[in-house]
């Protein structure tokens, strides 16, 4: 697997994740990422205090993503809970 294919493997796997993890903590403990409200994820970018490690990625991911207006395309990559 060249580079090239293992980057895009790694950004649909990011993609992935932001549709179907959960907010461990806070006002919106339990909510999927891709279901927080941007000016949430505003909140954390203004006071530069998004957790560290991937959690912290995954949310300034997530907030590029709804800053560009694309987050209708996430939603298919949500895992049913049932």
């Amino acid at each position: 697997m060249g580079k090239s294919e293992n980057k895009t493997m790694l950004e649909k796997q990011h993609l992935i994740d932001i549709a179907n993890t959960q907010m461990p903590f806070g006002k919106y403990k339990g909510r999927m990422l891709v279901d927080l409200p941007e000016e949430y994820l505003l909140w954390f970018a203004k006071k530069s205090a998004f957790p560290e490690g991937k959690l912290g990625q995954l949310m300034e991911m997530t907030l590029a993503i709804k800053i560009d207006g694309l987050e209708e395309l996430l939603k298919p990559l949500k895992q049913n809970r049932g």
